[in-house]
């Protein structure tokens, strides 16, 4: 069998692989990258982040229709929901993106292998990968680089595993057949609490179980309060300090155990679906990694250098499998840094500037360090914080819950952190983190022109209200 040569290997075609192999077809490298899907884009883009805003957004629209058409002298009756069709349209906008990604290989002359595909050999010049298509043929392929990409998979939980039908991962509360009765959460942070508002907003109970006494645990405690309290008036339920103990099955549904951590009650939950939403681990099954010595830490995450490269000269790894955020756009900075290094050049990733967002609504979107961080490393600070009460736009939009807070160094006025909940936070958040990358004080935002009316100006008065001068309140 003859072993085809390139410069660069990507194993995953997910943001961090996709993404680097269109980098390094930029700069002139032959490049492979093998996904085992069909369609390239990884978890994100097939089963992630894109279906669960296209449902997300459809949702949303059916809400407003319901609840905020009226105020807005938009008068409608007997609105309902057609959730074939909104299945339909997601996996319209799904397959859209994962066959635009074709596109783009085939522009920067990435050659795409559908298969599996297993490291041979990586202690010589020349690393081999053993791909198995669809069929049992095989492709030998070797290159003195090869890069992992191959992203993450949910948690299963031993004392309620997935079954994919009422227990079920991230992947299945995408394409529930119909709209649930009742829905149980275990999990309160991003993808439990997107997914449950989802399904909260077309008509279903949903009760979230969280261990920590708190929702969104990784977030700035003031900003998650307030998340909590939005979505605790839309409906949802919450048992936080709560744990999850396990499920039976039941004619009409589930019967879910749960126990609150203070006191040790026990109690159970009747529902016809529970969502495991508890976290995700490095997926790496089928690599061979363990075979050729490559080292992984307790979480299963390959280690590597500040340059993504392993203890193997040549053997490099982003995204969800190293250390750090399991976020696509931290995937696709370290796809393009990696392969960007691998060609000389100066590769960068700023990790105190990676923005992190939950899509409910309202949103959460934040940047940089938390209050609690900052005290536990000494670090003196001052804040400013301003509502969506107080801005004309929010008002106009009747979406007037949530706030922006900027912290900044006490002495220098540099920006540390910016937090976020309200309407359109996800976009908002670009700003500040345009100036945590350039290394911008408080000022800086306070100073810069924001248009009126936008939402912007919520974070302009932020700014401003670090030095306690904001205007509008």
């Amino acid at each position: 069998m003859a072993t085809e040569q390139f410069d660069l290997i990507i194993i995953g075609g997910g943001p961090g692989g996709y993404v680097g192999a269109i980098r390094a077809g930029q700069l002139g490298l032959k490049t492979a990258c093998v996904e085992k899907r069909k369609a390239l884009g990884g978890t994100c883009l097939n089963i992630g982040c894109i279906p669960s805003k296209a449902l997300l957004e459809s949702s949303e629209h059916f809400h407003h229709a319901r609840t905020k058409f009226q105020k807005h002298g938009i008068l409608v009756s007997d609105v309902k929901i057609d959730l074939p069709q909104m299945m339909k349209r997601k996996d319209a906008v799904v397959r859209q993106l994962t066959n635009g990604i074709g596109g783009l290989f085939k522009k920067n002359g990435v050659e795409n292998v559908n298969g599996k595909a297993e490291l041979v050999s990586v202690t010589g010049e020349q690393k081999q990968v053993r791909v198995e298509l669809e069929g049992g043929t095989v492709r030998m392929l070797q290159a003195p680089r090869v890069m992992l990409a191959t992203g993450s998979e949910p948690v299963n939980l031993p004392f309620i595993p997935f079954d994919g039908k009422r227990v079920l991962s991230s992947t299945e509360a995408l394409s529930i057949p119909e709209v649930p009765k009742h829905l149980v959460v275990i999990g309160g942070g991003v993808i439990g609490l997107e997914l449950g508002s989802v399904w909260l907003r077309l008509g279903a109970k949903v009760t979230v179980v969280e261990f920590m006494d708190r929702i969104v645990p990784f977030a700035d405690p003031q900003v998650g309060a307030e998340l909590h309290k939005a979505l605790s008036k839309q409906g949802m339920e919450f048992k936080l300090a709560t744990k999850c103990l396990g499920s039976k099955s039941q004619p009409n549904g589930l019967l879910v155990e749960v126990e609150e951590l203070a006191s040790g009650t026990k109690s159970q939950i009747e529902c016809d679906y529970v969502l495991v939403a508890t976290g995700r681990k490095p997926y790496s099954e089928g690599l061979g990694l363990e075979k050729l010595g490559i080292k992984k830490d307790k979480a299963g995450r390959v280690e590597v250098d500040a340059h993504y490269q392993t203890d193997v000269p040549g053997l490099y790894a982003v995204g969800d499998l190293i250390v750090g955020p399991m976020l696509a756009h931290k995937a696709e900075e370290e796809g393009i840094a990696a392969v960007e290094l691998m060609a000389g050049q100066a590769g960068h990733v700023n990790y105190n500037a990676i923005p992190s967002v939950v899509y409910t609504s309202p949103e959460l979107a934040s940047v940089g360090a938390t209050e609690d961080e900052l005290k536990a490393k000494g670090v003196q600070f001052k804040t400013g914080s301003f509502p969506f009460t107080a801005n004309g736009r929010a008002k106009c939009m009747e979406d007037t819950e949530g706030l922006v807070k900027i912290i900044a160094d006490s002495k220098t006025d540099r920006v540390l952190g910016v937090h976020m909940v309200g309407p359109r936070v996800s976009e908002l958040i670009a700003e500040a983190v345009s100036v945590i990358e350039f290394g911008g004080s408080a000022e800086d935002i306070a100073r810069t022109c924001h248009a009126h009316p936008t939402l912007a100006e919520v974070v302009k008065e932020a700014a401003m209200a670090v030095d306690k001068r904001a205007i509008h309140m």
